[in-house]
């Protein structure tokens, strides 16, 4: 790659080397501006590898192939189409993520739980229940989103939990991205680092020193994505993950680096209320984010309620 490399360097303007150091040197540890690269025709270039590809391949992932493995990050303005008419790209190498692909489902537990109806009221009282785990309320007043739009406009909320206890309160998104972190050097958004608690376990202690830099989460196009911005991995369910017919419950796990669309706003809308067929109530507008430990059937932890850190994002009705 170093032909490659020196031959695409020569091409950047001095500002966009510095920053490029900048970037590489930080980790993606704040959200930088774009470093633009001459399109030109890859057929010329040493490896026939795109100037992101190249860099991502460098700086990042040295197994990258193609770029089609990549997404633009929702604060890369090449990735809006800001330069997507001009004759230059971006090519920074923390603007992009890897993609993660949903390998099979797990085999699925099998309960005898009766399912719950889907009338209104009966789904309003599931909001605060955790998809899949029967029985599981919130023991603070303010965890539900109403079904109807919410007036302060805010697209979700919040909430932070260790084990089955909640910690803090909501945490309200009214930007289209929210980083969720316990450390990020000059980092904005929801730092769960401050949220005090009685107590905490040594597991508790241990997977918060996980966390790290956490995640990003984006309301984009048509759905929500994570991207996981931390050392460690994380697990992620959402009623659309699971297939139509699943008689179980999906949870993928993001390596750290990777992207995941958790959220498919059409797939939910033509769902509805719904229940996973032995499982019990499914809240069709929320998704659950595991920090480092995961659960479900290949796991030692059935419920997400056993992971010591973990996030609960209620969506708002999409209007």
């Amino acid at each position: 790659l170093k032909p490659a490399a020196h031959a695409l360097f020569k091409k950047l303007k001095d500002e966009e080397l510095e920053l490029l150091v900048q970037v590489v040197e930080s980790q993606g540890a704040w959200e930088s501006g774009c470093v633009l690269a001459p399109r030109g025709d890859p057929r010329g270039v040493k490896q026939g590898l795109p100037p992101q590809v190249l860099l991502c391949r460098l700086f990042r992932w040295p197994d990258l192939h193609q770029s089609h493995e990549l997404k633009h990050l929702c604060y890369c303005a090449g990735g809006q189409g800001v330069c997507g008419d001009l004759a230059v790209l971006c090519c920074n190498p923390h603007h992009f993520s890897r993609l993660a692909v949903p390998g099979d489902p797990p085999p699925p537990l099998h309960h005898s739980t009766q399912g719950l109806g889907t009338a209104p009221e009966t789904r309003a009282q599931c909001r605060s229940l955790c998809w899949g785990i029967p029985g599981l309320c919130s023991p603070l007043p303010d965890t539900s989103l109403s079904w109807t739009a919410v007036k302060d406009g805010c697209w979700c909320k919040l909430a932070y939990w260790e084990y089955r206890t909640r910690v803090g309160r909501l945490y309200t998104v009214h930007e289209a991205s929210v980083n969720v972190f316990c450390e990020l050097p000059w980092g904005s958004g929801f730092c769960l680092a401050q949220l005090p608690a009685a107590y905490r376990s040594c597991a508790v202690r241990r997977a918060r020193g996980k966390i790290g830099r956490g995640l990003l989460l984006s309301r984009e196009q048509g759905g929500v994505w994570a991207y996981n911005r931390s050392e460690h991995p994380i697990f992620v369910s959402s009623p659309t993950l699971s297939p139509p017919d699943s008689c179980g419950l999906t949870v993928l796990k993001v390596l750290p680096g990777y992207s995941a669309k958790v959220f498919d706003y059409e797939w939910a809308g033509d769902r509805g209320g719904w229940q996973l067929p032995g499982e019990g109530p499914c809240d069709p507008l929320s998704i659950h984010i595991s920090f480092a430990k995961g659960w479900g059937p290949c796991y030692s932890r059935q419920f997400i309620t056993s992971c010591p850190c973990w996030l609960e994002v209620l969506l708002n009705q999409p209007r």
